[in-house]
């Protein structure tokens, strides 16, 4: 059984020392438990780590804001740090052993340059469509964390459903020994996502923003009975009452992440939604029944 006794969380901010704290544990043939994050920490991230609390000896979190994800880089200027807040979240989460936060140079020692993947095609639907390039960085990022932390179980939030699908693929392609585990979305009392980009909504876009898990949950009703063609149309209407943009919507198989015109028995569906609200881009989706 993994040791549920956690000791105060030490915190690195270079490769060398990290490494040799992974090569301790490796030695004693410690379980390790991993979610990376890009900071500004919120109740979703800490809901990853009571999920690896529950299986490994060791839990370990990262902090880097990754500038090879951003195809924008006034979105990687505005991408909210709190390194001191978020370290303070994790020590009194009393869930994380250890907090990677480390320098552009330990990730990127060669330059910031984005490996190239095949995902088998997931890649280009949907956020991979409007954000060319986007899950290299990705993949890129993460296989460099996983070399560098060797964890056992590596846990990722739904809400980037398209990216937990790109990390299980990215373990395969790879051949990489690590279980990767979905951890339901985290929601806020109004039923909105939660995202570190949620601080950036006004109090009034806030409110107005839990539109969004509620048309889902229409949604969800509407597939067991009306045509999914009909369902567009429908959420297309409902956002064109609101002061906020409809980016796109559209469901999906949840394996292939194709867009679906029909349903087929035997299949697993998604909802996908992605609103600008101001100017702040909220992504979300939700499993049909």
């Amino acid at each position: 059984m993994p040791d549920k006794t956690r000791k105060t969380m030490q915190t690195f901010y270079d490769k060398n020392s990290f490494s040799k704290y992974i090569a301790e544990l490796k030695e004693k043939k410690k379980k390790i438990g991993f979610a990376p994050t890009m900071g500004a920490l919120h109740a979703g991230h800490i809901s990853l780590y009571q999920e690896a609390q529950k299986h490994n000896d060791i839990v370990i979190s990262s902090i880097f804001v990754n500038p090879t994800q951003f195809n924008n880089p006034e979105d990687l200027e505005k991408y909210p740090r709190t390194i001191e807040e978020d370290i303070k979240k994790l020590g009194d989460s009393k869930l994380v052993d250890a907090v990677y936060i480390p320098g552009v140079e330990d990730i990127y020692p060669n330059g910031m340059e984005r490996k190239h993947y095949d995902f088998g095609g997931i890649e280009n639907e949907m956020e991979g469509a409007a954000r060319l390039g986007h899950f290299d960085g990705v993949g890129t990022v993460v296989e460099e964390f996983f070399r560098q932390v060797q964890p056992d179980n590596a846990y990722f939030g739904e809400k980037d459903f398209q990216q937990l699908k790109i990390i299980e693929k990215l373990v395969e392609v790879l051949d990489l020994k690590i279980k990767i585990h979905g951890v339901k979305i985290h929601r806020e009392e109004g039923g909105l996502a939660m995202s570190s980009r949620n601080m950036r909504l006004s109090e009034d876009e806030r409110h107005a923003s839990t539109i969004i898990y509620r048309t889902l949950n229409h949604v969800n009703s509407w597939f067991k009975s009306i045509p999914i063609n009909d369902i567009k149309n429908r959420v297309e209407e409902i956002f064109s009452k609101e002061n906020m943009e409809l980016e796109y919507f559209l469901i999906a198989d949840e394996e292939t992440l194709k867009e679906s015109a029909v349903s087929s028995n035997g299949r697993n569906y998604r909802a996908f939604i992605v609103v600008n609200v101001g100017k702040v881009r909220l992504i979300d989706n939700l499993h049909l029944d």
